[in-house]
């Protein structure tokens, strides 16, 4: 669809899916008449169920992340919560209880 897209929008993610267990992510870069910036005032929360997973989870999402806001522990309400801003500049939390 190259030819269909203005240059501007060659770099841009036209539709990403992403499976997480039995949950789906869809997600996409905003068109230049459309754009804004960055994703403020909110964080994506991940929950799962298993410590493993939570680990994987965080180290995927880890790799080349602007900030660790929070590194992947134990706490007082989960067996395992973190916080971080990815390479793209959305902020997530992870939360395994």
């Amino acid at each position: 669809m190259a030819d269909q897209c203005p240059p501007s929008a060659a770099q841009l993610i036209m539709h990403m899916r992403m499976e997480l267990n039995d949950q789906t992510l869809m997600g996409s870069d905003s068109m230049s008449d459309h754009a804004y910036e960055g994703i403020k005032g909110v964080n994506l929360s991940i929950g799962v169920d298993d410590v493993a997973e939570a680990k994987r989870l965080f180290a995927a999402l880890s790799i080349d992340a602007q900030k660790i806001i929070m590194p992947l522990d134990k706490t007082f309400w989960a067996a395992r919560f973190g916080m971080l801003i990815d390479q793209f500049g959305v902020p997530w939390m992870v939360n395994c209880e």
